[in-house]
């Protein structure tokens, strides 16, 4: 999968396209609470075999319950069509 950096024009519609995600310090950022540490530490797991498929990481952590995802492409040198897939590939798997 071929990353193409985000255009200004693209970017700005992030909140309608991703409304569960936010823009903190150019990055795309979303927090997410489960019930219990299982339940997050699952979630990564999924997560994780998407990214790996996907050849695109996410930078995130994980305190219990709490996961947060940042994410950005580095070797575009920003936001890329890369991370808005994997971002929506993370909505879904909350569906």
């Amino acid at each position: 999968m071929a990353a193409h950096r985000l255009s200004p024009e693209q970017i700005d519609a992030l909140p309608q396209t991703l409304p569960q995600w936010s823009l903190v310090n150019g990055k795309l950022h979303r927090e997410l609470r489960f019930a219990d540490f299982n339940e997050a530490f699952g979630f990564m797991s999924r997560v994780a075999l998407i990214a790996e498929a996907m050849g695109h990481h996410p930078e995130w952590s994980n305190v219990w319950n709490k996961v947060v995802i940042d994410l950005t492409t580095h070797d575009a040198g920003g936001l890329s069509t890369l991370d808005v897939e994997l971002a929506g590939r993370i909505d879904g798997l909350q569906g």
